[in-house]
C-alpha cells in the first residue's frame, strides 16, 4: 500500500463481477489519475464465487494504489459499502459499483463540488439506459414511495454513488446499526448536499444483482430503518375496520328488530372472515418486520468479517469488524 495517505478513497463493492473488473479498474485509474492528487481504490468483494477474488489479485499486484478487502462469505452490498467506509483513508470518500452503470467519468465534477463546500454530492440519474420499462417504473415507484413513508428527507432517483466528506463518513462511522441503509443515512446525518445529474448506463457486463425481490427487500429496509409509518397505519387500520363492523353490527339488530329479517348466507360470512384474517396476517407480517430487524440488532454480531487482505499492510477498521 502507498504510503502517502490519499486524499481520495474510491470505495468499489464487487459480487460477481469478474468479466467487469479490468474495465472498471482501467476507466476509474484513469480518471483519478486525471485529478492529480493522491488516491486509493478500495475493493470490496462480498463473498463473490465467480473469480472476481483472483482478478483483484491480480489487479492489485499490478496497482499499488489499488486495495482490497475479501469477505468471508456474503454479506451484502450495503455491508460492502460499511466496510469501505471502515478501511477508507481519504479525505473524501467516493462509492461506485463495478458494474459501471455508473460512470466514473463523473467524479471530477463531484470532486469540484466537494471544493466548493458541499460535504455530500450524490449522483441523481435522469435516465437509465437499457432496463425494462418494467424496471424503470418499478424504480421509480420504489423512490417515491419510499420518500412518502420515511421520514428523512432522501433525494429521489439517487443510489449509492456518490461523494462524501470524511466527517460525513466518520459521522456515520459512529452510528453502530448492523443493517445500514446508507443513502438513508446519508441523507439522516445531514451535512450541505447537492446533486449532479448524469445518463445512467447500461451494465458492462454480466447480470444485476438487484432484481426484484431485492429492490422489495431493500424498500423494506429503509422503511422500517427510518419510519414508523407502517406501524401506524396497522393501527389506523384497525379503527376503521373495527368501525365499519360496528357500525355493520347496527345495521344486523335494526334489521332484526325492526324487520325481524337478517341477511342471510354464508358466502358473505365467509368473505368478511377472510377478509379479516387477511388483514391481521398483513398486520402482524408489518409487526414482525419491525422485531426481525431487532432481533438481528441486539444480536450484535459483526456486519462482515475479512477473510483476506490485499495490499493494506495490516490496517483495520475502527471499529473492529475484521
Amino acid at each position: 500500500m502507498s504510503l502517502m495517505k490519499p486524499v481520495y478513497t474510491v470505495i468499489i463493492p464487487v459480487y460477481n463481477e469478474r468479466e467487469s473488473l479490468p474495465e472498471c479498474h482501467r476507466r476509474v485509474s484513469a480518471v483519478m489519475e486525471a485529478v492529480g492528487e493522491p488516491y486509493e481504490l478500495l475493493f470490496i468483494n462480498d463473498g463473490s464465487k465467480d473469480g472476481s477474488l483472483e482478478i483483484l489479485r491480480g489487479i492489485c499486484a499490478a496497482d499499488k494504489n489499488s486495495l482490497c478487502v475479501s469477505f468471508s462469505r456474503n454479506f451484502g452490498h450495503m455491508n460492502a459499502i460499511t466496510a469501505g467506509m471502515d478501511f477508507a483513508r481519504g479525505d473524501a470518500v467516493l462509492v461506485i459499483d463495478a458494474d459501471l452503470q455508473d460512470p466514473p467519468e463523473l467524479f471530477p465534477e463531484m470532486i469540484a463540488r466537494w471544493k466548493e463546500g458541499f460535504e455530500v454530492v450524490y449522483g441523481k440519474r435522469v435516465e437509465r439506459k437499457g432496463e425494462s420499462a418494467f424496471k424503470k417504473a418499478s424504480a421509480a415507484l420504489y423512490y417515491r414511495f419510499l420518500k412518502s413513508m420515511t421520514n428523512v428527507d432522501m433525494p429521489l432517483d439517487t443510489g449509492e454513488f456518490r461523494l462524501i466528506d470524511r466527517k460525513v463518513c466518520d459521522a456515520i462511522k459512529r452510528i453502530k446499526e448492523k443493517n445500514k441503509y446508507m443513502r438513508g443515512l446519508v441523507s439522516w446525518v445531514g451535512f450541505r448536499q447537492t446533486g449532479v445529474e448524469y445518463v445512467r448506463a447500461e451494465r458492462f457486463a454480466g447480470e444485476t444483482k438487484y432484481p426484484l425481490s431485492k429492490m422489495i427487500k431493500l424498500a423494506a429496509d429503509g422503511i422500517t430503518a427510518f419510519s414508523y409509518k407502517p406501524l401506524k397505519l396497522a393501527a389506523t387500520l384497525g379503527v376503521v375496520i373495527s368501525l365499519c363492523s360496528f357500525v355493520y353490527l347496527i345495521v344486523v339488530l335494526i334489521q332484526r328488530l325492526a324487520w325481524h329479517s337478517t341477511a342471510v348466507g354464508w358466502a358473505s360470512t365467509v368473505a368478511i372472515m377472510l377478509f379479516f384474517q387477511g388483514v391481521v396476517l398483513i398486520v402482524l407480517g408489518v409487526i414482525g418486520e419491525y422485531i426481525g430487524r431487532i432481533f438481528e440488532e441486539i444480536k450484535d454480531r459483526p456486519a462482515y468479517l475479512v477473510s483476506e487482505a490485499i495490499n493494506m499492510d495490516g490496517s483495520k477498521p475502527e471499529d473492529g469488524n475484521v
